[in-house]
């Protein structure tokens, strides 16, 4: 074992010789240490780490995961899983994000820097046992020390680099479906948002688009002139948004497929040949992204659809998802026919049906596949988790080279800890179940310790189908997100909100038009997140240390200044909250309807009708809200309102910046100070401006301990 110190809370032990997956970008110093804090580490020809928990512990993180925040009592496999039945007994899912912190008798953050399968026991086999394990002895522990779980999240985000940071357009809401087939119902989907006045950014292209399901190429008979469509759309107000997938078709004249062969680029099987599976085009390659000349070639394949007008993509199945090898075909045809004519008992049927239920995304086909990794052969599954992630930061860097400045949008389904500097994430093929708006609510805050801010669900559930009140009261989540993303799949019920009863349409149109006067504060909260290294979404413990708040698992703080508290049980008017301090509940109908109420600090149920969306805004803390439009492109934010709660005096930052280019990396933003300060039965506001341009007046409306409201307009 070796230790390196990273900084003055962080040491790196290192056992053997593990494969470097740039998660961190920071390397240390080596240093002598002997020891290591907090845990047992037994790391012979495989690795175990043990701790005993007291009963108040709380174990945070785990990123994209099932279970809570709390992450106590369940069994976790950390390997990125193409599987789309988010049920409780799943030990993965899309994601491998080996972070976690445990607070109460003792607090430590500890990040296993390994990139093949982890297995995370928090409790499940013995309740007091967290037990870290793993099939090799070549891995990065790292040890984060801090005074809180804040804290230690920050220290973790420094070493790990600034995250993502998509155009602002990337924040309004977007409409996604598998699939639009064709020009034709894209623009009639377009007119629909139109014609209802219903606020939308993009539409997005699944696989439909494509001639064939082959990467960057476009089904001429669906999209006979592509690029003056991309313009057509972009000239109603509406970004497209195309799908990438990780297979590549093996097909003769098919340029990618032509290159990548040539250019070996492809992974290999245990005899060095291209290595075949099979996904939606039927056989295909997939491209060896550890390796950085195919990451270059495959980033710049992005540039046949940025030359059509295109500005953002999604990446998917890149866990890499597998259909079937031949050799699981092979296998499950060879058991069938075995089995004919057979009077088949519980074993050997069930047998049977395991065997094709196991012929996708096999792990035996992951074992028989191979990297070049700057030179070094390297066999997939030891490495499984760090394929989409280079999916990702393939596409990154190639934009680099087409577009430097320009912002891009760009998510991924399968994800490891660092690909947050690339993209961020969609939380995968979930279900319009209830279980999974409370899921996606309990993900955001782990996923957010990940530096993973730009994250969002399958708003209203993307496999089955979503009656009404579930899609508005996801929406009454998902518009706090900043990844806000409405996708259904084939065979659903169609789930735009023009598809809905006019009720349903109009309560939908105004939780939309809510998000886009949330966006100055969402796009300052989270770009405040992105330079300053802290979260979007924060568990209530993270801000406040009393013993309830480390209990609540159904609410969230968002920022500096809200607390997010949804409804997300059928046929619920309400629900019970917890309040840390004294809070201003403002009950959401309409942008421009705002009554409020003051909440004093303790329980409390609180009636949320199906038109209403409950927002907290925590004391001496203000909300700024800008003007819906059509589009983000459109707002007109020239003058903004702000809602202050204020005991005795408030302050906020706005920060904004051109929403398109990378120059805030060069300190090119703006900023308003804002201090909100009580003088006897008055409140007096003080505003300095740092640059920006664009906001001349603020409207406040200053609501006092009692509920009073005192209104002022302030220039800028």
């Amino acid at each position: 074992m070796k230790a390196y110190k990273i900084d003055e809370k962080i040491i790196r032990y290192t056992f053997g010789k593990p494969v470097n997956t740039d998660a961190v970008v920071v390397s240390g110093k080596e240093i002598d240490k002997k020891e290591i804090p907090y845990v047992n580490i037994n790391c012979k020809e495989n690795l175990l780490i043990t701790y005993k928990m007291d009963d108040s512990d709380i174990v945070y993180g785990l990123g994209q995961n099932q279970r809570g925040i709390n992450k106590r009592g369940g069994i976790y496999e950390s390997f990125c899983s193409d599987d789309p039945n988010h049920t409780p007994n799943k030990k993965s899912l899309y994601g491998a994000h080996n972070f976690i912190i445990v607070e109460g008798r003792e607090k430590f953050g500890m990040f296993i820097d390994y990139p093949g399968k982890v297995k995370f026991d928090i409790g499940f086999t013995h309740k007091e046992n967290l037990e870290i394990s793993l099939d090799d002895n070549n891995v990065h522990v790292y040890i984060i020390e801090g005074e809180n779980s804040k804290a230690i999240v920050k220290s973790f985000l420094n070493i790990i680099g600034r995250g993502y940071v998509p155009p602002k357009w990337a924040f309004g809401y977007q409409q996604c479906r598998w699939s639009y087939e064709d020009n034709n119902e894209i623009e009639e989907v377009a007119n629909k948002f139109i014609e209802n006045n219903i606020p939308c950014d993009t539409i997005y292209l699944d696989i439909d688009y494509m001639e064939r399901y082959k990467d960057f190429t476009v089904s001429d008979k669906a999209f006979p002139d592509f690029s003056n469509f991309v313009k057509k759309m972009k000239d109603k107000g509406f970004r497209l948004i195309p799908i990438i997938d990780a297979g590549v078709k093996i097909e003769e004249g098919y340029e990618v497929y032509e290159e990548g062969i040539k250019n070996n680029y492809f992974c290999t099987d245990e005899n060095g040949k291209p290595f075949v599976a099979a996904v939606w085009p039927g056989k295909v390659h997939f491209p060896d992204f550890l390796n950085k000349d195919t990451r270059l070639w495959f980033g710049l394949k992005y540039k046949t659809l940025v030359d059509c007008g295109i500005e953002g993509f999604w990446n998917d199945m890149n866990e890499p998802a597998i259909f079937y090898t031949e050799r699981g075909i092979k296998e499950a045809i060879d058991k069938a026919k075995e089995s004919e004519g057979k009077n088949l008992d519980i074993d050997t049927f069930f047998g049977l049906m395991d065997t094709f239920r196991n012929v996708n995304n096999n792990d035996e086909d992951y074992k028989a596949m191979y990297h070049n990794m700057d030179g070094k052969r390297l066999n997939h599954y030891d490495v499984h988790n760090l394929y989409g992630y280079n999916m990702t930061r393939s596409a990154a860097e190639g934009f680099e080279h087409i577009d430097e400045n320009k912002r891009f949008l760009m998510f991924s389904r399968s994800s490891y800890i660092g690909m947050h500097r690339y993209s961020g994430i969609w939380t995968g093929d979930n279900h319009s179940w209830w279980d999974h708006i409370l899921l996606n609510l309990k993900m955001m805050p782990s996923l957010s310790m990940c530096g993973l801010l730009y994250s969002g669900a399958d708003t209203g559930g993307f496999s089955e189908d979503a009656n009404s009140q579930l899609l508005i009261r996801w929406n009454q989540f998902s518009m706090f997100t900043p990844l806000y993303r409405n996708h259904a799949a084939k065979g659903t019920r169609r789930q735009e909100p023009y598809a809905f009863e006019e009720e349903t349409k109009d309560i939908l149109k105004n939780m939309i038009e809510i998000r886009y006067s949330l966006i100055p504060y969402i796009y300052s909260e989270y770009m405040k997140a992105i330079l300053n290294r802290d979260m979007y979404f924060m568990p209530l413990s993270f801000v406040y240390g009393d013993a309830m708040s480390k209990r609540v698992e159904n609410q969230l703080l968002l920022g500096d200044s809200l607390m997010v508290a949804p409804v997300y049980e059928e046929n619920s008017l309400g629900r019970y909250v917890y309040l840390p301090e004294d809070m201003l509940l403002w009950k959401a109908r309409r942008y421009d309807e705002r009554s409020y109420e003051v909440m004093k600090k303790g329980h409390a149920y609180i009636d949320v009708p199906l038109e209403e969306a409950p927002i907290f805004i925590r004391k001496n803390k203000m909300l700024v809200l800008g003007n819906p439009a059509k589009n983000v492109d459109s707002m007109d934010n020239s003058s903004v309102h702000v809602i202050a709660f204020v005991e005795h005096r408030a302050t906020y930052t706005l920060y904004d910046d051109d929403g398109l280019t990378k120059e805030f990396k060069e300190g090119k933003y703006s900023e308003i100070e804002i201090v909100i300060e009580k003088k006897d039965e008055d409140f007096e506001v003080t505003i300095e401006n740092f640059g920006n341009e664009e906001i001349k007046t603020i409207k406040f409306e200053i609501i006092d301990m009692s509920g009073n409201v005192i209104e002022k307009t302030v220039e800028v």
